[in-house]
């Protein structure tokens, strides 16, 4: 009996093909990074026309929109296997998450006043909770719940993306609450002012709504701008309040996932299994948000890792448009819709409420 080998050219041809494979990825999505940045500025100048100064839809929605376009194409050419190993979606995340820590100073949460640190914690256990607890009455598997309820109730973009760092949730789950949080977030940033100004709300009550409860920091600004210089500082004071969340949030839905949600029946959780599956990116993400902190990373390096971070985050939503399977989303149906929508109505009752006693009545709403 003979047995056949295959020739010894065989492994270094197909390494070469893969790392040929990687370069014409890694080259595709960044010039596709810089096609949504060019995008992005000519819809920035669009609302600048209009009056508003930053831009509400934001670039992660685009970056999808043309990896979606991508995706489709490639298949169409036959050449998506190719670029594929290219398509680096979680190293863009983790990079982005990590730089991500530069924008939340620990002293951040002295200067946004004891008022938005009261609500910021106030909006973000409650709104977690009852947007876990709904997603949970409609059966939402635990990973998509976890980025939900952090999108509702933390900030938006970033705090899914970070949540779903923390529970290896599906590239499609953070595609999905992507988009429903930035077209949610424009409807609002238009609509609130209005209801605000009906209601005749204090400069300072209507801006601490706004940024308690819109999920995008871009839409908080331009809501708070429409109403006003006083409530533009408030919306964002309060915004950044609930930004300085993201790792705590994230720190604990890793633990609560490696401890409860995957833990084998019978077994208990060693220290080198949950050292192993805790995300890394989170002690990253503490430690650069720890040196802003202490000044050990001035505020225009700050400011340039913050440019960094859009840049990585830009890179890794090209990446999920890229890789996107519409198979997923149809399986996922209308439920997390209808989750999310009525976690934005409880967002929206609690937060006018919260911020009408304390930057109201109690009056701590100076910044």
């Amino acid at each position: 009996m003979t047995t056949t080998t295959a020739p010894s050219s065989a492994l270094p041809a197909a390494q070469s093909r893969l790392r040929l494979g990687l370069l014409a990825g890694l080259v595709l999505v960044a010039a596709l990074t810089l096609l949504v940045a060019e995008i992005d500025q000519a819809i920035a100048n669009f609302f600048r026309t209009q009056g508003v100064t930053n831009n509400p839809l934001e670039y992660p929605l685009t970056a999808v929109l043309i990896g979606l376009i991508a995706n489709g194409l490639l298949r169409v050419t036959g050449l998506y296997n190719t670029v594929k190993p290219g398509v680096r979606t979680e190293l863009f995340l983790k990079i982005g998450l990590v730089l991500l820590g530069a924008k939340i100073s620990l002293g951040d949460l002295m200067k946004t006043g004891a008022g938005g640190l009261v609500q910021a914690v106030i909006m973000v256990i409650s709104v977690f909770f009852f947007t876990w607890w709904l997603a949970g009455k409609l059966k939402l598997s635990p990973t998509l719940k976890a980025v939900m309820a952090s999108a509702v109730s933390v900030c938006g973009v970033s705090a899914a993306i970070a949540a779903a760092g923390s529970v290896m949730a599906k590239k499609e789950e953070v595609t999905y609450i992507t988009a429903l949080v930035i077209l949610t977030a424009l409807p609002l940033m238009i609509v609130l002012p209005v209801l605000a100004s009906a209601m005749g709300l204090p400069p300072t009550v209507a801006g601490a709504w706004f940024g308690g409860n819109i999920d995008t920091t871009a839409a908080v600004v331009g809501a708070g701008t429409i109403y006003g210089a006083e409530a533009q500082t408030v919306a964002s004071v309060v915004k950044l309040s609930q930004n300085v969340f993201i790792g705590f949030v994230a720190f604990a839905l890793a633990l609560y996932f490696a401890l409860v949600v995957e833990k084998n029946a019978g077994q208990k959780p060693s220290p080198k299994l949950i050292w192993q599956r805790f995300p890394k990116f989170v002690i990253g993400f503490v430690l650069v948000s720890l040196l802003v902190s202490i000044g050990a990373i001035s505020a225009p390096l700050a400011k340039e890792l913050d440019t960094l971070t859009k840049w990585a985050f830009a890179l890794a939503f090209v990446c999920i448009g890229i890789d996107f399977a519409p198979g997923a989303v149809r399986q996922m149906g209308w439920k997390p819709v209808l989750v999310y929508l009525g976690a934005t109505v409880f967002n929206t009752l609690l937060a006018l409420v919260v911020a009408s006693v304390i930057f109201g009545t109690m009056g701590l709403g100076k910044v």
